[in-house]
């Protein structure tokens, strides 16, 4: 995918009402310090156009990125920051819940899992909440570049296990750092947003 244009076009908080937007989302979860911002930047091309922060819990909006004017990439709340508390916590969720049910042009959700570890209970919470609402999530196991090649088969399959994935689920291994996997998340982008309706991720 060749990026020409990145737009950080509208910032959601708690009481905004959602874009009615007329080009193909692909929205982005994960909990807090899973390095979702330093994977919309590499899909974007960008080094740091999405904010990182070494302070985990820091997006309290859903962003949506206009790409190339024919698409967007949704940045979701991270979830799962101990340091936050409970009513904040429950705020955020129901702006994801808000989103997964309310948007028109959701084509996919991309769960991000640190391939180091066992999915924690709020990344299986995330994963049946997203199949609730009615849709695939393709699973990106992120910072690949933290272990060792030969670990890899033996980490998507704690993964794989975890979440109770089926065989037909994606897990795309990725690494900011090297950027492998990029190009396969953005094979994978093309193809849901060249889908007509009738080939939605939705169930």
């Amino acid at each position: 995918m060749i990026i020409k244009s990145v737009n950080l076009e509208t910032v959601c908080g708690v009481t905004s009402v959602l874009p009615r937007n007329d080009k193909p989302e692909i929205a982005f979860a994960g909990k807090s310090n899973v390095g979702k911002s330093s994977l919309i930047n590499a899909l974007m091309n960008r080094k740091s156009y999405a904010r990182t922060s070494a302070q985990p819990g820091k997006t309290q909006t859903i962003n949506f990125y206009n790409i190339n004017d024919a698409l967007y990439y949704v940045d979701l709340p991270g979830y799962g920051y101990a340091k936050v508390s409970k009513t904040e916590k429950e705020r955020w969720g129901r702006m994801i819940e808000n989103y997964l049910k309310k948007s028109e042009q959701l084509k996919c959700v991309f769960l991000l899992v640190d391939i180091r570890h066992e999915p924690s209970a709020n990344d299986r919470q995330m994963y049946d909440w997203v199949v609730h609402n009615g849709y695939e999530p393709v699973i990106i196991a992120t910072k690949l570049d933290k272990i060792k090649r030969s670990q890899k088969d033996k980490q998507i399959k704690l993964i794989r296990t975890g979440l109770g994935l089926g065989k037909e689920v994606t897990v795309i291994p990725f690494s900011a750092e090297t950027k492998q996997g990029r190009e396969e998340i953005w094979d994978l982008i093309e193809t849901l947003c060249s889908q007509d309706d009738g080939g939605e991720q939705r169930a």
